[in-house]
């Protein structure tokens, strides 16, 4: 993979990651039962923010990052 294109892999991969949440959150709220549940439906947002939204925002930076120091490389 060429250098020029390492940012938009991670910035796809961010978007996937976030993608993720979503599909995933949905299928949590669709199956959540608050009968049978003792946690709050809340608490799977946050789970799978944790699992899904952080490592996109990581990943996301990481993006930013590499595009700076690529554009700061070809300007020099």
């Amino acid at each position: 993979m060429k250098k020029e294109n390492i940012y938009k892999f991670l910035y796809a991969a961010s978007g996937l990651l976030a993608l993720g949440f979503i599909v995933r959150f949905t299928v949590d709220a669709v199956k959540y039962n608050s009968y049978q549940s003792s946690a709050p439906l809340y608490a799977y947002a946050l789970i799978r923010g944790f699992e899904f939204l952080v490592p996109s925002i990581i990943v996301f930076l990481v993006g930013i990052i590499c595009k700076r120091k690529l554009t700061d490389k070809v300007k020099k």
